[in-house]
């Protein structure tokens, strides 16, 4: 069954090393390996090798490398993000995978429109720097607490963003790195979007939401009660099986990587007892154990 669509979790790309054998034996088929800003002073070389050593031994995957900051701005606690994204890029084979994942970053206090121009400078670049070694570009479609008037982080978090990101100059290397729930957040149903965008979707994220449509419904979105929560798989909305059966429907051959660390129940001491409920229950969405037909 993994060999078509395998189920993992995110883990930092600076303590994969130490943190994937802690829990590889629950049972994780991939790993996407996370930066948040900079890959700093990480040796990716080694890393990789050391990394590649585990894959081999324990038969999983390194689904994506990632690098989570503005390379739009490139100054202050982003003045590495750029140099961040070519190195990943020009490792990234070395992890065994083709796929670079972060945010496209934007202008701060800028609307999206706004942010297009230099978002078509940076990563008209850095999408050239990865066909040149066959790879792809997936974008988080998180908005970071922006809008579409203005924010810090990421413009590709609305369907009219992707349409002018890809628009901007069309590649076909550059897609999405999708997730329901940050749609959920947006009140948006992400089941008729993932069937509509599924030809841009690069790699899955493995994190839900609960929606109060009470809440919405009394005191709306702006109120003083908080209407949605990040949830982590099995414990949300989604329906899962509906998600994995569109993917596979679509010829989808990556993977769902668990982003863990914001359930509002399952964390602190129950963080991995989350993800390992949740790497089970989409196990089970994925169809359970494989069976053979008889002959």
């Amino acid at each position: 069954m993994m060999d078509s669509l395998r189920i993992g979790t995110l883990v930092g790309g600076d303590s994969a090393v130490k943190v994937i054998p802690q829990i590889v034996s629950h049972g994780f088929e991939s790993f996407s390996l996370t930066f948040w800003q900079t890959t700093g002073d990480t040796d990716l070389t080694e890393t990789a090798k050391r990394v590649s050593e585990l894959a081999d031994k324990h038969n999983f995957v390194i689904s994506t490398v990632g690098i989570f900051g503005n390379p739009l701005t490139n100054t202050g606690d982003n003045a590495d993000t750029v140099a961040s994204w070519e190195r990943l890029i020009d490792h990234a084979h070395l992890f065994g995978t083709d796929i670079v994942s972060g945010f496209t970053g934007r202008l701060p206090g800028c609307s999206i429109d706004q942010s297009i121009p230099k978002y078509a400078e940076v990563f008209g670049e850095l999408s050239k720097r990865a066909a040149d070694r066959g790879l792809r570009i997936a974008f988080e479609n998180c908005a970071m607490d922006g809008d579409w008037s203005s924010g810090d982080w990421n413009i590709a978090h609305n369907p009219t963003a992707w349409e002018m990101m890809f628009n901007a100059f069309p590649s076909d290397n550059m897609g999405l790195q999708w997730e329901p729930c940050h749609q959920m957040v947006a009140l948006i149903d992400p089941i008729p979007q993932l069937r509509k965008w599924m030809d841009k979707v690069f790699h899955v994220h493995g994190k839900d939401a609960t929606i109060a449509w009470d809440i919405v419904k009394e005191y709306g979105i702006h109120g003083p009660k908080p209407y949605v929560w990040h949830r982590t798989p099995g414990f949300g909305d989604t329906n899962w099986t509906d998600i994995i059966s569109i993917l596979r429907q679509a010829g989808y051959k990556g993977t769902i990587d668990i982003e863990g660390w914001h359930d509002p129940v399952y964390r602190d001491e129950l963080e991995m007892t989350g993800q390992v409920h949740a790497l089970n229950y989409l196990k089970n969405c994925r169809g359970g154990s494989f069976v053979p037909n008889p002959v």
